[in-house]
């Protein structure tokens, strides 16, 4: 029992703890631990675990190993059966009611379908990848979807780059280059939970403009490095110290993703998008300056009053560790230089930022890029393919993304998104308000309509035109309403772990739960919303956009 408690992986602590009786030090795995107990030094380390978790996991470990009771029934290991009639009564039900005038028989069945799988992947009967898997079969099995349809988003560039992002995260801690960075940062900014916070969120922020994919910067920067601080700093998946410091800062980083992608032009990939289709409704250009211009200071709000929101409704157990950047340098003195696979890391993660920045006038894609650096991964064997077959969270991801992203296509072009748009428009232009309060239901129904849509450029190209067009007609200045669209065409990404590219990044660490993920997610949409429209409007205000 002594044995597996000194085996057992265990973190490195912020503060020290006093107690009647020194303890081993708890240290991250970095180094072989030493085979002799009576060689590990007593010196505090930046977390201690209690000692009843240890005795907790040894309990459970040895339970485990006793075997069965004779006759006794094995665990059910099937869906969870509550959770599961739940998911099939919500689409039994849906399916069942007549579809409104002016929405084809069809689409109201892939709206039921879909509608069933978003109950099923909340309250979770099976994997995530399992829900969305059964759904898929639900389309074609009552062929609402043909086969190629319902597993036509597998082919879509954003779910695979989601899943190569897992593999790069799996090199960059497998090498010791996530420990390497994360020290560093805890020894410049690791005083306090809050500062580390912060620290990211600038980092994140920084890089936004240069690299147009959301997607690209959640998976192939930020989550390895985030992973590689919650190790550092005793928090895990599975252990129960998810809420030390993982849980606020994967959330704080995804919330504040989406904040930095609503400041530029080239902060999302599907910013672009929204700026033809205003000139296309309007006939008025939204330019690079324009948008960086209108969005920095309601984007620079967001970014300092989200991250402390959630530190206070949200926050990590441990809030601060004044012993830890001092031994978070002795820890990086202690690796030494840089081996031949973190060079080789570093490099290849310098090689793909590289192209996600320049892959416009090279005309290489972001997934392109994460292809070639993952190859040189593989060829290099700094990740090998069964590590990458082992990643089961990327599968997970990839299966649960590419089937919500098909059905949600799929309702639009059946025209349901239309019909919705337009019913909507109507019911806003007949109720005879200023044009203020109308813009604000406008943007209050197409932000939260966000919940249908698992990708912001399919949520662009099927609203934007018709709610501008609305709101110009009502009297909003064209360029207001543009402007004001475009960005929570970012923002509205927070409301779910699908509704944009960084999401399944962040949530499929495991940190947070499903509940937690959609509660707060929804908490600070309204804080961001009241940011942008009230700090914005007086912003916009001032430089004369109305």
């Amino acid at each position: 029992m002594a044995s597996l408690a000194l085996t057992t992986p265990l973190n490195i602590r912020f503060r020290p703890v006093s107690a009647p009786k020194p303890r081993l030090p708890i240290s991250l795995r970095l180094s072989p631990r030493p085979k002799n107990p009576t060689t590990t030094s007593h010196r505090p380390a930046l977390f201690i675990l209690p000692r009843r978790k240890l005795l907790t996991t040894v309990t459970s470990a040895s339970a485990s190993a006793s075997p069965a009771p004779p006759g006794a029934q094995p665990a059910w290991q099937g869906a969870a059966i509550k959770p599961f009639l739940a998911t099939i009564a919500t689409g039994v039900i849906l399916w069942l009611i007549p579809a409104p005038g002016g929405v084809s028989r069809i689409a109201w069945q892939l709206l039921s379908i879909f509608l069933a799988t978003i109950v099923g992947i909340i309250s979770q009967p099976l994997p995530l990848g399992a829900v969305a898997l059964l759904g898929l079969g639900a389309c074609v099995l009552t062929k609402t979807l043909t086969f190629a349809a319902a597993f036509s988003a597998f082919g879509d560039p954003i779910p695979w780059l989601i899943a190569l992002a897992f593999f790069f995260a799996r090199g960059f801690i497998k090498t010791g280059l996530g420990n390497r960075i994360a020290y560093l940062f805890v020894s410049l900014y690791g005083s306090s939970s809050l500062g580390l916070g912060y620290s990211l969120v600038l980092s994140e922020a920084l890089l936004a403009p240069a690299i147009p994919s959301v997607s690209a910067r959640a998976g192939g920067i930020f989550l390895p490095l985030v992973k590689s601080l919650c190790a550092a700093c005793g928090s895990n998946v599975g252990d129960g110290t998810e809420r030390r410091l993982g849980a606020w800062l994967m959330l704080t980083c995804f919330q504040t993703s989406v904040i930095s992608s609503s400041m530029f032009l080239t902060g999302m990939a599907a910013n672009p998008l929204a700026a033809n289709l205003t000139a296309s409704t309007i006939g008025m250009q939204i330019g690079w300056v324009d948008w960086a211009k209108a969005a920095i200071v309601p984007g620079l709000v967001s970014l300092i009053v989200v991250p402390f929101v959630l530190y206070v409704i949200y926050p990590p157990t441990v809030k601060s560790s004044p012993d830890a950047p001092k031994l978070a340098r002795e820890k990086l003195a202690a690796m030494g230089p840089m081996s031949k696979n973190e060079t080789i890391m570093a490099g290849t993660l310098l090689l793909t930022v590289g192209l996600w920045v320049l892959g416009g006038m090279l005309g290489v894609d972001s997934v392109t890029a994460a292809i070639l650096g993952l190859s040189v991964l593989l060829v290099t064997g700094v990740v090998t393919w069964k590590e990458c077959l082992a990643e089961s969270v990327a599968w997970d991801t990839l299966t649960w993304f590419a089937a919500l992203i098909a059905m949600a296509d799929y309702l639009n072009k059946y025209g349901l998104i239309s019909w919705f748009s337009q019913t909507v428009v109507k019911f806003v232009g007949g109720l005879g308000l200023s044009w203020q309060l109308s813009f604000g239901i406008l943007v209050g129904l197409y932000f939260y309509s966000h919940y249908l849509f698992a990708s912001g450029a399919a949520h662009i190209g099927a609203m934007f035109t018709a709610f501008l067009s609305v709101a110009t007609a009502m009297g909003t200045p064209p360029y207001l309403g543009a402007c004001v669209l475009s960005f929570v065409s970012n923002l509205m990404g927070g409301l779910t772990h699908y509704g944009i590219g960084s999401a399944p990044v962040f949530y499929g660490a495991g940190y947070v739960p499903l509940a937690s993920w959609w509660g707060y997610g929804f908490l600070i949409s309204i804080v961001n919303l009241a940011i942008w429209l009230g700090i914005g409007g007086i912003w916009w205000k001032a430089i004369g956009l109305f």
